[in-house]
């Protein structure tokens, strides 16, 4: 259900189980976290999914089982953060819950116009994990953050590329050429100089 593939440098990471909305297990979760800790040595990382949902957040039952405070969340999006390399969310669709982590820690986020952007945490009685109300504040403030952890908003892609939660909102068709020309000069360069570049900008 994690589907990787690697092409001169260029990692691509698809959440690919559509049929439940891209839901993380805790083995998908893991699968991710191992992946993530692997790309040391990857020129760019793009972290997309199937289908129409980028990820409806942690499987139910398995959030309800104890998956929803399990530490693998904060580990993914940790190694990704850490990555010395360039790292874009291509978010063919909605994104909701504790799978804001991942695409939080990631560099770059291009989404298609239909997506939305919510993470019921409140709704659902569990904290968000640690690190994603402080990523997320940096982005677009605290009190946008706060309608959005808080208040349990649903926003539109449109609504988040004006926050600043997106950096560019572009046709399904277009998402994936847009992803790939972004990393493109990245995935050419010298590592050691794109390692020294996300250093400055961190």
């Amino acid at each position: 259900m994690i589907e990787l593939n690697k092409a001169d440098g260029l990692w691509t990471v698809t959440l690919n189980n559509p049929d439940k909305a891209n839901a993380l297990t805790g083995a998908m979760l893991t699968e991710l976290c191992e992946i993530a800790e692997a790309a040391t040595d990857a020129s760019a990382l793009i972290l997309t999914g199937a289908g129409k949902v980028f990820s409806a957040g942690a499987d139910l039952e398995e959030a309800r089982a104890g998956l929803a405070t399990s530490d693998l969340w904060e580990r993914l999006s940790a190694a990704i953060a850490a990555l010395p390399c360039l790292t874009v969310a291509a978010l063919n669709g909605t994104l909701a819950g504790g799978a804001n982590g991942m695409v939080l820690a990631c560099d770059i986020r291009i989404a298609v116009p239909e997506a939305k952007f919510f993470y019921p945490v409140m709704k659902l009685g569990f904290l968000p994990q640690p690190s994603d109300p402080a990523r997320m504040a940096a982005l677009i403030g605290p009190a946008r953050t706060k309608m959005i952890l808080m208040a349990g908003q649903k926003i539109t892609a449109d609504e988040a590329y004006a926050f600043g939660l997106v950096d560019r909102v572009v046709a399904p068709e277009d998402l994936m050429q847009t992803s790939l020309d972004l990393v493109a000069d990245s995935v050419a360069a010298n590592p050691e100089i794109a390692t020294g570049i996300a250093r400055l900008c961190s």
